[in-house]
């Protein structure tokens, strides 16, 4: 049952009502097109304007997008959500609070939008420039966070793009409430409400599979989810795809690492937020310290709820903490819960390995003293975001100064990491004569 077919009248269903678009894929990602050849052009102050307009919204309609939320979170599609996935659904004033900072976070930054990426002159005399221009219209996929919503509307915003947004069918009133926001934003300051567009999840399969394909109108696809959601797009998409999808993270602590120092990025790494992709799935534990390591990360990990499984050198060290066997499928495993696999190798060599056999490119960490082992880990492992002494979760647009992300890409063409203003602009080359012709 569509948000739009329920009963009663809650005080949030008039954002519903503005922000979910009654119109098919189709002509939803046509509208966007449109949008985003005025917004193309829009001046920075105007971009600005609206993601001030946005953020102070935020603020004045918290109460309205909280009872949203909280009807998502009571309704029975939501009853079979994991712990980490209710977290990821639920909004409270400081998350809403946390979203408006992003937008004004990102409405401080730089506009990326004409910016000279290369000037020179031609043997013809020619006038080459090289200026960075948006992307155009970029739908998002994305499932159980509604902060993703704000964070894609703002970052297209103030990049000159429009959006198309498809979320989950759990959040879907508590989404509604949020593009409303944006939408409302816009029209305040005179850019069109189409270049913040949220389709109905009525759809299902076929809605993605339509979105996926609208060439001519959209330019970017990207699906943030699991490889469940990764591999099924795959199979039908016509259209530019970057694919935030799955964090199967590590931690190494090597040989020379400070163990003190290991024990806490390990524990961050796991249970700080366990159901983002950022958060480390595997501890990997060189031999030469894991008698001394495993037995005190192993309790703070049990300590905290984690379900532990591991190959038999880590069972055979654990001193006492319940360590399941971890099966070939575990390695490979993006949990987004409270599990975690842990291992013994025998060199930084076999981390590596191990980490480019298992890992998705998402991010990776070693914890070691030598600078040689930093160099060589970074070197070695095929990740977006490579660390040394720092948790996996520091991996987000907010973090790196970015005000906000749309995703964190784990491939690497056109965008890698991530991805933020920058990443939604592609370039033109602006030529300028006085006449030439060629011979």
């Amino acid at each position: 049952m569509s948000v739009l077919d329920r009963g009663s009248q809650p005080s949030w269903l008039p954002l519903a009502l503005m922000a979910i678009t009654a119109r098919s894929v189709g002509e939803t990602c046509e509208a966007a097109k449109r949008a985003s050849r005025t917004i193309v052009g829009a001046p920075t102050a105007s971009k600005d304007a609206a993601l001030a307009a946005t953020a102070r919204l935020l603020g004045e309609r918290s109460a309205e997008i909280l009872e949203a939320n909280a009807a998502d979170l009571a309704d029975e599609r939501a009853s079979g959500l994991t712990a980490s996935l209710r977290d990821r659904l639920t909004l409270s004033a400081e998350r809403i609070a946390g979203m408006a900072e992003g937008v004004q976070t990102v409405a401080a930054l730089d506009d990326p939008v004409g910016e000279e990426l290369e000037r020179r002159t031609l043997e013809s005399g020619l006038d080459l420039r090289k200026v960075r221009v948006p992307l155009g219209v970029v739908a998002v996929v994305y499932e159980a966070r509604p902060n993703v919503t704000i964070d894609c509307a703002a970052l297209t915003i103030k990049s000159g793009n429009a959006i198309v947004l498809r979320g989950s069918s759990y959040a879907e009133r508590s989404n509604a409430a949020l593009a409303a926001v944006a939408q409302d934003a816009l029209v305040e300051v005179g850019l069109p409400e189409d270049a913040v567009a949220l389709l109905s999840v009525g759809g299902g399969r076929d809605e993605l599979a339509e979105l996926a394909t609208q060439e001519g109108s959209v330019d970017l696809l990207i699906p943030r989810g699991g490889e469940g959601l990764k591999n099924a797009l795959k199979k039908v998409a016509t259209v530019p795809v970057i694919y935030a999808a799955a964090g199967n993270c590590h931690v190494y602590v090597h040989a020379d690492a400070d163990l003190e120092m290991a024990r806490r990025i390990a524990y961050n790494a796991k249970v700080q937020r366990p159901g983002v992709c950022n958060a480390a799935e595997t501890l990997l534990v060189d031999a030469a310290v894991a008698a001394e390591f495993l037995p005190g990360v192993l309790a703070d990990l049990h300590g905290a709820g984690v379900e532990l499984v591991g190959d038999e050198r880590t069972r055979e060290l654990a001193g006492g903490v319940e360590v399941g066997v971890a099966t070939d499928a575990d390695w490979g495993t993006e949990y987004l819960d409270l599990k975690m696999v842990v291992g013994v190798v025998d060199s930084l060599e076999e981390a590596v390995d191990h980490v480019n056999d298992h890992g998705t490119s998402h991010s990776e960490a070693i914890v070691t003293s030598s600078a040689d082992a930093s160099e060589r880990f970074a070197a070695g492992v095929d990740a977006a975001v490579v660390y040394t002494n720092a948790s996996t979760r520091f991996t987000d647009g907010f973090e790196f100064g970015m005000g906000a992300e749309i995703g964190n890409s784990t491939q690497k063409l056109h965008a890698r990491g991530p991805i933020g203003l920058r990443e939604l602009t592609t370039y033109k080359y602006v030529v300028h004569g006085d006449g030439q012709v060629r011979g």
